[in-house]
């Protein structure tokens, strides 16, 4: 297959924000168990957070809402989301709507049939013909997944231009009526976002994307994921999985820079998706990083939050800006419970 290269890369946030202190004043009052948030209320406090963009204006996450309202605002904010983005990624590639073949859309955090990029095709000037391939299920592995896919789709077909989009909105997924520890830390992390990448072939662009891997591990499906309730989404968080990851990484890079030919001492840095505090120490840990060398997945965390799939897109965008190193390795854990890798080289 011809060489796939990513030609531009936009993120986008909805337009209504909240500091963490603010967050965590609105939780006390709402949380319907407050002798359970209390206990866990040091939770925003250690969470590195300064702010977070939300889907839907603060007074909605107090009133309680059923999954078809939810669901609602996620094709309503997600549909916004995915035209910003992708509008913008198209934009910096130096296309328009008409040149894109084919359209990779990732997310997780509400239901879409038919699928976002059939719902906004004909407001951003989609052809009939695109292709589309929506998925489902990767959360925050989603980013570098869906990307991978792009890659080798644009790769199986040289000259075609492939856009990839992931959209997630976290936040109305938050459920102050669960007695789930999970429940609050959900409360203390989550923000919303979207990004979106122009892939093609041939050795132009910002960087090659030079191959994927993953690795899932069986026995493993309780460690992440959603569980679907009638109020809504209910978010799966283990504790384990730091430990699980600082116990499983090492060897999971290892095995995964065997398939593409290279060892670990040839990466430059990794491009990690931020999860949260405690996942960003156990990378560091797991793979003998210095202080430091994870900055941008911390500044990113700082700013946003934990917007799943795309959070490690935003980490990618502050690293294009100050120069990409020559050989990135981009991870993220999902449920399943899986690790996706994607190697980038520097143009």
């Amino acid at each position: 297959m011809s060489r796939s290269s990513l030609l531009s890369l936009a993120t986008a946030v909805p337009p209504y924000a909240i500091k963490q202190q603010e967050a965590k004043e609105i939780g006390r009052r709402a949380f319907g168990r407050k002798a359970l948030f209390d206990r866990l209320s040091g939770v925003f406090d250690n969470a590195a957070i300064a702010e977070r963009h939300l889907v839907a204006p603060l007074e909605w996450y107090e009133a309680p809402h059923g999954w078809a309202e939810r669901n609602a605002v996620y094709l309503d904010a997600a549909e916004k989301l995915f035209e910003q983005a992708a509008l913008a990624a198209i934009d910096r590639a130096g296309l328009q709507p008409s040149d894109v073949d084919g359209i990779v859309t990732v997310s997780t955090t509400g239901i879409a049939t038919p699928s976002l990029e059939a719902r906004v095709a004909a407001r951003l000037g989609f052809r009939p013909d695109v292709r589309r391939v929506p998925v489902f299920g990767l959360g925050c592995a989603g980013g570098v997944s869906g990307i991978a896919l792009t890659s080798r789709l644009a790769a199986s077909d040289p000259g075609s231009n492939w856009l990839f989009v992931t959209v997630e909105t976290c936040s109305i997924s938050i459920r102050l009526d669960s007695d789930d520890p999970a429940a609050i830390v959900a409360t203390a992390l989550f923000g919303d976002g979207a990004a979106a990448a122009v892939v093609s072939t041939g050795d132009r662009g910002l960087a090659q994307l030079s191959g994927s891997a993953e690795k899932l591990w069986p026995d493993t499906l309780g460690i992440m994921g959603w569980r679907v309730e009638d109020p809504g989404l209910d978010v799966v968080f283990d504790r384990a999985i730091p430990p699980f990851i600082e116990a499983e990484l090492a060897e999971t890079v290892d095995d995964m820079c065997a398939q593409l030919k290279l060892a670990r001492e040839d990466i430059s840095r990794f491009c990690c998706h931020p999860g949260g505090v405690k996942v960003l120490a156990a990378i560091e840990t797991a793979l003998d990083l210095h202080q430091g060398e994870l900055n941008l997945e911390r500044e990113v965390l700082r700013d946003f939050g934990n917007m799943s799939a795309p959070t490690v897109l935003f980490v990618l965008e502050r690293l294009l800006q100050r120069g990409l190193p020559p050989k990135v390795m981009m991870t993220a854990f999902g449920p399943g419970f899986t690790c996706s890798g994607m190697m980038l080289e520097a143009a």
